[in-house]
Formats: structure tokens, sequence, C-alpha cells
């Protein structure tokens, strides 16, 4: 049942890219936390779970940037005659990076509270057998070498429900 997860991530990522998503978020988000943002625009939104380092490497590396993706698809059989129902843990993955230390772990709040925004507004039935019932968690990450010197990462993961005949 991977078809779940890829079609989970699609609809993560159509929701971060909409009208209503990242753009609009991240305006509100550097308003509320009183930090300058750069607006992440839908081509640096992949759906992709690939490091820094390997997109670095190809040379299409560009910051800020949001990486979303399926980390696990759970078949609880809990709908005894559908052939999935359900978890799907979907992992969006924000990375930023800076020449300075300064200032950066502030901008990587600013842009994980930009995208809990987008998906505290998705609560509910997404279609195809989805349903977002809400609820996350944040982990955020150290500073490492890499990007314009120093990059950073933060992953919000949550899980979808998913119920499919």
């Amino acid at each position: 049942m991977a078809g779940i997860g890829g079609r989970t991530a699609t609809r993560v990522t159509e929701l971060l890219t909409s009208a209503k998503g990242l753009e609009s978020s991240v305006h509100q988000a550097a308003l509320s936390a009183r930090v300058q943002l750069a607006e992440i625009p839908p081509e640096q939104v992949f759906q992709q779970n690939v490091s820094f380092e390997v997109t670095e490497r190809t040379g299409i590396a560009r910051y800020p940037s949001v990486h979303v993706y399926c980390e696990r698809v759970s078949n609880e059989m809990r709908e005894k005659f559908r052939t999935f129902s359900g978890r799907v843990r979907m992992v969006v993955e924000i990375r930023v990076s800076h020449d300075r230390l300064e200032g950066m772990e502030e901008q990587l709040h600013g842009y994980a509270d930009a995208v809990t925004r987008v998906l505290d507004s998705s609560r509910g039935d997404w279609g195809n057998g989805m349903y977002y019932a809400g609820g996350y968690e944040i982990h955020f990450g150290g500073v490492k070498k890499g990007g314009k010197n120093h990059i950073q990462t933060a992953k919000v993961e949550f899980d979808v429900e998913g119920s499919l005949k």
C-alpha cells in the first residue's frame, strides 16, 4: 500500500503551494514572530526525501526550501473489509541556510510556524480516503556546515488517517 504514501505527499504539497498555503502563512508568521522571512515559492517545495548534501552536490539547492515526504505507512486494519485502513506518517522538512549564525534559528522557527499554520487550517477530510485530525511534532536540528556556510533543519511530523477499498 505504498501508493497511499505518495498520494498523501501529493496532497500535502498541494496544500503548502496553494494560495492559502505557505505564501500567506509565511507572511503571518513573520509578523507574529517579528522576524524577516523570505517567501518560499512553489518551486522550492519538493516532494522528495533527499538530504541537503545530495541537493547541494546536484546544484539545485536553494534556501529556504521545504521537502515533503512519507516516512511510514501503517496498515492497522481498523476497517475489516478495506484494503488499507491506518496511518500515514508525513514529514515536512524545512531547511534554512545563512552565512552567519545570528537569526538562523529564529527564521527556522518562523518557517515551522508557517507550516503548522497551514496544517491547522487544513484539518478535516482531504478527500480520496485521507483525513487529518490535527496534531504534529516538530523536531529542530542543530546547525551544520553546508548551504551558504551554515544550514539548519526542522521536521514537522504528523499522521494522516487513510482508508482505501
